[in-house]
């Protein structure tokens, strides 16, 4: 049976607790926030659980095997680092620390003590991301051309990250998980029209080696809140719509082919002419679980058997380093920043 500590329970965290109290093999055994009337909350919905607003407290609390970071970004690595030095496993709430550095700090830490860190990038482990990721491993696609994004919104402002750090993320995740190669260069244009707020509208671009670009909307001024990505290849595209109860995932048979046509002597053949191929459309059957139990119960899986996350420290520092690349553009005049190889 893993002890779990969830320290934070604003806006995630609630789910957080619910999922890992009904699984079997977990026992949430302590709640901390700040937030007298959240833990007041959490006692009611959770009784027998122990509440506390001291995050050390529940760190060293014996009964906590693994802690659960559900705060705000500028608090993940104090609060994840306290408990890798405690000899805790961590789940941290995306994205994974403030920067590049303090991602690596962490995984040093859980290195050197032989912890579990996961991130919670839990589109990752949603039904629809499983199902595109296994068509693109399978080939389905052909060779991926484009990955297309909109996630806008109105309102959800941030005190503090930008658009980009809230929003993007989650695309980053995404691409970091169902694609085998990584981006090696990030541009990022965005604006603030709120004077004193973080920028709250951002477009982000990828570019990969070989005929792959990615580009990502994000907004928090959208009148409509729109969830919508289009991943095209040379064989098949996908529109992936979260907000689709019914077809979250639509496979089209379409695509651009390239006819051969033999030059007029006859003698060598080229391609000439490309054409529109269309074809049928379908939607995929998905798993139904809900991702953040599937999330939880790979986690529990992962602390019991010692085993990799499917969304490990050097996924989440993968996702900051691009994070910070395209905050650096931004502040740079737009252009082009280099990632790591």
């Amino acid at each position: 049976m893993v002890g779990i500590g969830v320290i934070g329970y604003g806006y995630w965290g609630p789910n957080l607790v619910r999922n890992f109290s009904e699984l079997e093999g977990a026992r949430v055994a302590a709640v901390c926030d700040r937030d007298a009337g959240r833990l007041e909350r959490a006692a009611r919905r959770f009784p027998g659980v122990r509440t506390t607003t001291d995050p050390a407290d529940l760190i060293a609390d014996p009964q906590v095997d693994a802690v659960v970071v559900a705060t705000p970004v500028a608090s993940h690595f104090e609060l994840a680092h306290a408990a890798l030095c405690a000899g805790k496993h961590v789940l941290v709430e995306k994205p994974m620390a403030s920067s590049a550095d303090e991602c690596r700090r962490l995984i040093d830490e859980a290195h050197r003590r032989d912890l579990v860190l996961m991130v919670d990038h839990t589109f990752l482990y949603t039904g629809a991301v499983d199902r595109i990721r296994e068509m693109i491993a399978a080939g389905e696609l052909g060779d991926v051309y484009y990955y297309d994004s909109v996630r806008v919104n109105l309102g959800l402002f941030q005190r503090d990250v930008n658009v980009i750090w809230d929003l993007a993320v989650h695309d980053l995740a995404i691409l970091d998980g169902i694609l085998p190669r990584r981006p090696r260069a990030v541009q990022a244009v965005g604006i603030r029209h709120v004077e004193g707020q973080q920028i709250d509208m951002a477009y982000l671009t990828l570019a990969f080696d070989g005929p792959l670009l990615a580009h990502l909307h994000m907004n928090w001024l959208a009148p409509v809140k729109i969830r919508q990505t289009l991943i095209g290849g040379s064989r098949r595209m996908i529109v992936y719509d979260d907000l689709d109860a019914e077809q979250k995932v639509r496979v089209y048979d379409k695509g651009i082919e390239m006819l051969d046509r033999e030059s007029e002597d006859g003698r060598s053949v080229y391609k000439m002419l490309a054409y529109r191929r269309t074809g049928d459309m379908w939607a995929p059957k998905l798993r139904p679980t809900e991702a953040l139990e599937v999330e939880a119960r790979h986690f529990l899986a992962c602390v019991a058997g010692r085993e990799k996350p499917l969304t490990d420290g050097a996924s989440g520092l993968r996702v900051v380093r691009i994070l910070e690349a395209a905050t650096a553009s931004m502040e740079t005049g737009n252009g082009w920043v280099e990632l790591p190889s």
